[in-house]
């Protein structure tokens, strides 16, 4: 009878992994052909389409469809990696739609998940959100959470670079002290704050 109820357990937990690597790849497929529509060339007045490939009119359009695939993605796999980082492109997609509000509570879902990578990239689109909607306050705190938990996705430098930009217009002072403290950085952050600075 133990034989019976460890073979049947074995069984049980050999279909519960094929079901899952079955529910990734098709998870993967999926994500790839979103991100094919999503990165689709635009086409161009009087030139004709390159057979097979797709293109879309405007980049309005284009979104709107990639949105659409991402959107079933998030839905249908969200337990999965390709569908949190699908519910991710979701909300980036809604927000070049110029759809706000469903782009912040996308992007909110991602940013509070436990994904640090996909985590800090939700978290800066967040924070371009809310500067392009007169919510500075909140663009500050979240990019003084990038810098204070940089990670690969957002290193600390590129969310300074952010910060700074925001603060050209609303502190002048703090905006030049970010700037000159980055200067220092042998990177591409480090040309970028070196040419602000000679900007002023």
């Amino acid at each position: 009878r133990t034989s019976i109820v460890a073979v049947l357990v074995l069984a049980a937990l050999i279909a519960g992994l094929v079901t899952y690597y079955h529910r990734s790849d098709a998870a993967e497929l999926a994500f790839g052909a979103a991100i094919d529509t999503y990165s689709a060339p635009l086409a161009q007045p009087g030139q004709p389409a390159t057979p097979g490939e797709k293109t879309f009119a405007t980049a309005a359009l284009r979104a709107k469809a990639a949105n659409e695939q991402f959107n079933q993605i998030a839905e249908r796999y969200g337990m999965l990696r390709p569908g949190r980082t699908a519910l991710y492109f979701a909300g980036v997609t809604a927000l070049e739609m110029g759809q706000t509000g469903t782009a912040e509570t996308d992007l909110q879902k991602v940013a509070d998940s436990h994904d640090t990578n996909l985590a800090a990239l939700a978290k800066l689109a967040l924070a371009g959100l809310y500067q392009n909607t007169n919510r500075d306050s909140k663009a500050v705190v979240l990019y003084q959470q990038l810098i204070a938990k940089p990670t690969t996705t957002v290193p600390a430098n590129a969310a300074r670079l952010q910060l700074a930009a925001l603060y050209e217009t609303t502190n002048p002072a703090e905006a030049q002290r970010i700037y000159a403290q980055l200067k220092s950085d042998r990177g591409a952050a480090g040309q970028i704050a070196a040419q602000k600075l000679t900007q002023k």
